[in-house]
């Protein structure tokens, strides 16, 4: 390799590699080549610390956390061009901090507010299409497997099994089964029974009167809307989201564990039918879930005790 290479070609093998390992690498990928471009505009073939720390500066990048991601993704890149090339330099880490962040609080949505904005949904326009049912029946399967919105959205006719639902190529590039419990296969099929009426040649289960699949605004502002007309979000401030639906059914299993319930195998269990690549990924929902929460405070207190001769000091 030599060091007239241009930027944006070094960007290109970076994110093949990442691309062949496994990532989606979709928002990283777009920010390294906008790191390329800066760096080209400056006639440089090499990572320079100096270039970095200004990119990272840039005014598109603001705020403290905007700017501590983009140093991250790009030293990352230029570690993996140091150990080809030493000329390329490898910026300090942590200038501008840690690029971690806390997640928001989900909004978690209760079974009677579910059905709210089920019912909601068809009664939404326009009046004698297959709108009204896509939105009710999309999701509510989202409610009632957990499956991230943008899955549903891309099912396919073949995507539905004898054994469950092919959720391929999803967040991580990894395809999935996921099981249907009858009641929830059995409103499916209701649905399947109108959406082969529909005389598309689209694939995808869920369509609108366009013919096609909902965009992902499309059915952010649906849902909105929806959630609005069924009291559980007020109109214009924070509130439920499509993705709130997986968070609440996550949540959902987690509290309905039996009393004598393994929570560490639930946990794997719960991991693996959400599509998570790590079981941390999973434990977060600890956080949303009072329940069971209390049942490990419980626990910890009782082996205490225990431990202890009995004494509660």
């Amino acid at each position: 390799m030599t060091n007239a290479a241009a930027m944006t070609d070094h960007v290109a093998r970076y994110v093949l590699m990442k691309q062949k390992c496994g990532y989606r690498f979709t928002t990283n990928a777009m920010m390294l080549r906008g790191f390329a471009r800066f760096a080209e505009h400056r006639n440089e073939t090499l990572i320079r610390s100096r270039t970095v720390l200004d990119w990272a500066l840039a005014s598109t990048a603001a705020s403290p956390p905007r700017r501590a991601k983009r140093l991250h993704t790009v030293r990352a890149f230029a570690c993996w061009l140091h150990a080809e090339d030493s000329s390329h330099e490898v910026p300090p880490r942590g200038i501008f901090g840690s690029q971690s962040y806390r997640r928001s609080s989900p909004h978690l949505i209760s079974l009677p507010d579910i059905r709210k904005l089920l019912a909601a949904a068809l009664s939404i326009g326009p009046a004698d299409t297959i709108a009204p049912l896509t939105w009710h029946y999309m999701f509510g399967l989202v409610a009632s497997t957990g499956l991230r919105i943008g899955e549903a959205v891309a099912l396919k006719l073949d995507d539905i099994t004898a054994d469950g639902l092919i959720i391929r190529d999803t967040k991580f590039r990894k395809t999935r089964m996921v099981a249907l419990h009858p009641s929830t296969r059995d409103a499916l099929n209701r649905y399947l029974t109108a959406r082969h009426k529909e005389k598309t040649p689209d694939e995808h289960v869920f369509v609108i009167t366009t013919g096609g699949p909902p965009s992902r605004k499309r059915t952010n502002t649906v849902f909105r809307k929806l959630a609005e007309q069924a009291g559980i979000r007020e109109p214009g401030a924070p509130g439920p989201t499509p993705h709130s639906l997986r968070h609440s059914f996550a949540v959902r299993s987690l509290e309905n564990l039996d009393r004598g319930a393994d929570p560490g195998r639930h946990m794997l269990a719960l991991a693996t039918y959400l599509g998570h690549t790590k079981v941390s990924g999973t434990y977060w929902y600890l956080e949303s879930t009072p329940v069971l929460l209390h049942a490990i405070a419980e626990a910890a207190e009782k082996t205490h005790s225990m431990r202890h001769g009995g004494s509660h000091d």
